[in-house]
């Protein structure tokens, strides 16, 4: 692994590169909100769409399934470009292509054009979080780091809270009107980013470029990152598991309306995630002086913290149980979400991190489809809720579990922590 100089450390050279390092940060943050909102509006706007472009409820559901599908196995290899070319030029020109997608998404008159449309914007948009966060990671080389990760990462949750917007703007003016007022700003902002964004010094510019079969048998060698693709699984299928059934459970087990229910429950969960991502972040970057694992370990710890909570929920009808578990994951999930990718610069070559951030993509929007789907077979078995929470109890713990694997591993490994 390599070791960065310090003087190609943009914390380490003065004030000018430091405030480049947050202004880089504050850019992002506005394209990672697009970029959320651009990909999640479509669910708040079902009825408009409907009543222009007729389709069953399986093809509207094919409309972010194929999405999720496309975005999902292209992201590992976004994130190999990002590492082998300019990663300000795959963050510009993937937000510019997303932008041009939601713009003609509002010419779009048939189900088959929606449906290549929406894979259109998987694929631009798979590149976007690989490039992002590992351009991030070189900007922010020390202190900072889980912190910056951690801010750029509540710009996500704006733009998925934002979505709303969409379904608002659907209503009042139509749909289609909705993508065109969503999408030309989002074209703006690409102008901005040229403006404003440059490429930091990369860790690791040294060696030899990035190749696809080296990254791939880099990836595959034997060690922390195994357990990091089973851990990342997990809390992917526990994370679709609460935000696609939660609203519904509460709707039945509390008598809640529709609307109340789903502000609950991603009310509770995206607060206490954001109040992780910041005060986690910080904390992580100040521990991680004296215990360079604590970005491991400390989220580790916070995932153990919410196992009892599901548990608690799974076999207690009183609410508040309900709402302590949605928050005690919102904050396991916001430590996790500032330190995964400080996590990956511990356990793999500095050459391969947007790579290695795709493949995590990957596992977690599969094992998050197959779970949505199996507990909705399960449900229609007539299995109870309070098992399937049971269940998400035992796999938060299997998260916490192998997050601590991928501490102890590093450990083994003798992992450099300068590039930290």
């Amino acid at each position: 692994m390599t070791t960065p100089n310090p003087s190609q450390n943009p914390q380490s050279t003065g004030r000018p590169l430091l405030t480049a390092a947050w202004a880089a940060v504050a850019v992002l943050w506005l394209v990672g909100g697009s970029n959320y909102l651009t990909r999640m509006m479509l669910t708040t706007m079902r009825g408009s769409i409907l009543e222009e472009i007729p389709m069953s409820d399986a093809q509207f559901g094919l409309l972010t399934s194929g999405f999720l599908w496309v975005y999902a196995f292209a992201s590992p290899f976004a994130g190999f470009v990002a590492d082998r070319f300019s990663r300000r030029r795959v963050v510009i020109i993937s937000l510019c292509a997303w932008s041009i997608i939601t713009w003609l998404t509002s010419y779009a008159r048939t189900f088959e054009q929606f449906l290549v449309l929406r894979i259109l914007l998987g694929l631009s948009q798979a590149c976007y979080i690989p490039a992002a966060l590992a351009l991030i990671v070189d900007y922010h080389r020390g202190p900072t780091r889980s912190l910056a990760v951690g801010l750029h990462a509540t710009g996500l949750i704006a733009g998925a809270a934002l979505c709303g917007v969409g379904g608002w703007l659907a209503a009042e003016s139509g749909w289609s009107h909705a993508y065109l007022l969503i999408g030309l700003p989002s074209l703006a902002l690409g102008g901005l980013l040229w403006l404003t964004l440059r490429e930091p010094h990369r860790e690791g510019a040294g060696a030899a470029p990035a190749r696809l079969v080296d990254a791939w048998r880099s990836l595959a060698r034997p060690g922390a990152f195994y357990a990091m693709m089973a851990c990342v699984a997990v809390q992917g299928a526990v994370s679709w598991t609460i935000i696609g059934w939660m609203p519904t459970q509460m709707r039945e087990q509390f008598s809640l309306g529709q609307g109340a229910a789903g502000f609950s429950v991603l009310g509770f969960l995206y607060v206490a995630q954001i109040v992780a991502l910041l005060a986690g972040g910080h904390w992580t970057d100040r521990l991680s002086h004296r215990h360079p694992r604590a970005r491991i370990f400390i989220p580790a710890i916070a995932i153990a913290c919410a196992v009892p909570a599901f548990w608690l929920t799974g076999w207690s009808p009183m609410i508040g149980f309900t709402l302590a578990s949605l928050s005690f994951w919102g904050l396991a999930m916001g430590f996790l979400g500032a330190n995964m990718m400080p996590i990956i610069c511990l356990v793999v070559d500095s050459r391969y991190r947007a790579t290695a951030m795709g493949v995590l993509n990957l596992f977690a929007a599969v094992s998050g489809g197959l779970a949505v789907y199996v507990i909705g077979a399960l449900r229609d078995a007539q299995f109870g809720f309070n098992l399937i929470l049971t269940a998400a109890g035992f796999g938060a713990a299997l998260c916490a579990s192998l997050l601590w694997v991928v501490n102890i591993l590093t450990q083994k490994q003798s992992v450099n922590p300068r590039g930290a």
